[in-house]
């Protein structure tokens, strides 16, 4: 009968958990780096289409720039917003990877303890094995010593296969986490590929847009066509404010009679009681400053009204004190804009955002976000335009913010 010697069987063991210990494998071969390639192409051109059927339905809107405008910012609305949501699955992608690589790790260090085990139980079979166990069987003394053995045999056999089942599980939970993290990390690159092809889209729609308004300038300087509509827009935005603040201003005098006939205090807010905090966090570059300026675009007021405040286009817009969202709208003029009620007849206005985050009637807290910086309404790059009014004018917000 063979009889399997300690050396060998310390050979025959060694070489196969080194055989069932998995390869490291690349998570991306080159089969895969074209399937990779395909999907991107792919993901590109599907965005890179429905740019130009968005262009080829609005070519009809190019005599009336209000409608082309207004239609290009309502596109550029829903690729913010969907920007947004795939970035949003790319952060939690992301967290997935984090989780699949800590249990990864988990699993190797377990993996690692059962091998370091094996190899001390072998090496003990090895020290200690000099005969074997039908050896042990055939010198028993006796029938019940020879039972005796015989079990004991058995549960060291059991020991050892249930020592190698945990391997095996072990290493097959390693395999699993690595197959995991590497279907996580693809997921994840097909995300920013669609978010690359997203972008693309938007800065494609941002530069039409900047194009056809410069198409507009000969109309605009002889103050036909399309700058009656602008300046109509205008007018009507600067209505609609005069007379919300009005209506305020009537709320608020008929609340501090009230109280005083109460015999309560009422308490009022000045402009110089506002500490303003700045608007734009991720900029400070302030591209232009209220009062008279040489027009950026053509039509565009030479009398700015505002700040405007250079940022990338997304850059989170805070609320510059605390107060009352009154307006949360679109217009071809201002864009997506908001304004914020700060009482006492002081309000600030935030405007060209590319997404709002907060409706009217809102209260909303300092610092808090309540808009996405953007290009829409009459504007030719990313940026916000904020401004402040007390008692029915706009004052200079650089005389009560800064960066």
């Amino acid at each position: 009968m063979f009889q399997c010697r300690p050396a060998r069987l310390l050979m025959v063991l060694l070489t196969a958990i080194c055989l069932t210990i998995p390869g490291i494998s690349p998570a991306y071969g080159t089969k895969q780096d074209v399937e990779d390639a395909k999907k991107k192409a792919s993901s590109l051109e599907a965005e890179k289409k429905k740019v130009e059927d968005t262009l080829k339905k609005l070519e009809g809107l190019k005599k009336d720039a209000a409608a082309y405008v207004r239609e290009l910012d309502n596109s550029l609305s829903q690729l913010n917003l969907e920007l947004e949501e795939l970035n949003g699955k790319i952060h939690d992608k992301e967290q997935d990877i984090e989780i699949a690589g800590q249990e990864l790790e988990a699993a190797k260090q377990v993996e690692a303890a059962q091998y370091d085990a094996m190899k001390l139980r072998i090496k003990y079979m090895y020290e200690r094995g000099e005969t074997t166990y039908l050896d042990m069987l055939l010198q028993s003394e006796d029938l019940i010593q020879m039972m005796n053995r015989a079990e004991y045999i058995q549960q060291i056999a059991e020991y050892d296969r249930k020592k190698m089942g945990e391997y095996e599980e072990a290493r097959e939970a390693v395999a699993a986490r690595e197959a995991q993290l590497n279907q996580e990390r693809e997921q994840l690159l097909l995300l920013q590929e669609q978010t690359e092809g997203k972008q693309h889209s938007v800065e494609t729609l941002l530069a039409q847009k900047n194009q056809e308004l410069k198409n507009f300038e000969s109309q605009i300087h002889t103050a036909e066509g399309q700058i009656s509509e602008y300046e109509k827009d205008i007018r009507a935005q600067e209505e609609k404010v005069k007379q919300l603040e009005a209506e305020i201003k009537r709320k608020e005098e008929e609340a501090r009679k009230a109280a005083e006939a109460a015999g309560k205090k009422y308490n009022t807010v000045n402009l110089g009681d506002i500490k303003f905090i700045w608007p734009c966090p991720a900029s400070s570059r302030i591209t232009s400053s209220f009062g008279s300026r040489t027009s950026p675009t053509p039509g565009a007021s030479s009398n700015h009204q505002g700040m405007d405040i250079g940022a990338p286009s997304g850059s989170a817009i805070v609320a510059a004190a605390s107060g009352t969202v009154v307006i949360a709208t679109y217009s071809y003029s201002a864009g997506n804009y908001i304004m914020v009620n700060h009482g006492g007849g002081v309000y600030t206005v935030y405007m060209h955002c590319s997404q709002l985050l907060a409706s009217e009637g809102q209260d909303v807290i300092q610092g808090q976000t309540i808009a996405k910086v953007g290009s829409t309404g009459y504007s030719t790059g990313p940026h916000l335009h904020f401004g402040i009014r007390a008692n029915g004018k706009y004052v200079d917000p650089g005389n009560y913010v800064s960066p």
